[in-house]
């Protein structure tokens, strides 16, 4: 059996792996080298590194036998084109999203944390245009910045819609990522180029260090550390602006697996 998996999360790493175990030919397709390294190599697993429109898609598809949509649960036009793809090279779609009950166990803070007054608590966004508007709310007429958190894909947005002379932003130590904040404009002294995890502790002192009056970040999980953001948010007093995650079909990693399982004809469980 030909699985190709759209990557780039801890889920698609441990699916892919335990589906190669099982015999499987599995092809995981990732964005950048930085997703690359994460995936790691590993016996029976091909990896296909670059952003693919849907023709490539197509074509790699049509030489599967099934496709699991793997990606990060914000990137919801990926989601759509892996959707469109699928359907016009006639190959069975898994999404694989993330357990959302181990995930609000694990990761969350208690709902009474919202509670609390404005200066602590959570301010929740259904998006980043709403989010942004939160963060002119909360910081505009005080000192300090804007510690980003999301990513470099909506950079360009946040910097052309709030003041960048106070956007920090935590990104990943690539070149694509240096680039990305150099081309919206952030002073280097305001790019912090680290790769996590990070502990609450850390987050405290970058906040602190860089003057920050609110962080923004998207609600990421276990693997982005989501709750240890929070943590430090509240140990310095100021407000978390939390991206809401968007509301997704799929299957979770057990049952994603069982369905592999059942299609290559096996019963058996694998450990992840």
């Amino acid at each position: 059996m030909r699985i190709l998996i759209f990557g780039g999360t801890t889920e698609s790493r441990n699916l892919s792996r335990a589906l190669a175990d099982a015999g499987v030919q599995v092809t995981v397709s990732v964005v950048s080298d930085y997703g690359a390294r994460e995936q790691g190599e590993y016996p029976g697993i091909r990896v296909s590194v670059g952003a693919k429109a849907i023709p490539e898609m197509v074509r790699m598809l049509r030489e599967m036998d099934l496709c699991i949509d793997a990606t990060h649960p914000y990137a919801t036009e990926v989601t759509v084109n892996i959707r469109k793809a699928s359907e016009e090279a006639g190959v069975e779609r898994i999404r694989l999203r993330r357990d959302d009950a181990e995930e609000a166990a694990a990761d969350r803070l208690p709902e009474s944390v919202a509670a609390e007054t404005p200066r602590t608590g959570i301010r929740r966004a259904a998006d980043r245009e709403e989010a942004i508007a939160i963060a002119r709310e909360e910081i505009a007429s005080q000192q300090g910045n804007l510690l980003l958190t999301t990513g470099v894909k909506d950079l360009p947005f946040y910097a052309a819609n709030f003041d960048r002379e106070r956007i920090v932003a935590r990104v990943l130590p690539s070149e694509e990522s240096i680039r990305t904040c150099e081309e919206a404009g952030l002073d280097h002294g305001h790019i912090i180029a680290m790769q996590g995890p990070f502990s609450a502790e850390l987050n405290a002192a970058l906040i602190r260090g860089f003057h920050i009056a609110a962080l923004m970040t998207k609600e990421s999980g276990r693997s982005g550390g989501f709750r240890e953001k929070l943590q430090a948010c509240r140990e310095c007093g100021i407000p978390a602006i939390v991206i809401a995650r968007p509301r997704e079909q799929g299957l979770g990693y057990e049952d994603a697996l069982k369905k592999c399982l059942a299609l290559m004809g096996l019963d058996r469980r694998i450990e992840r």
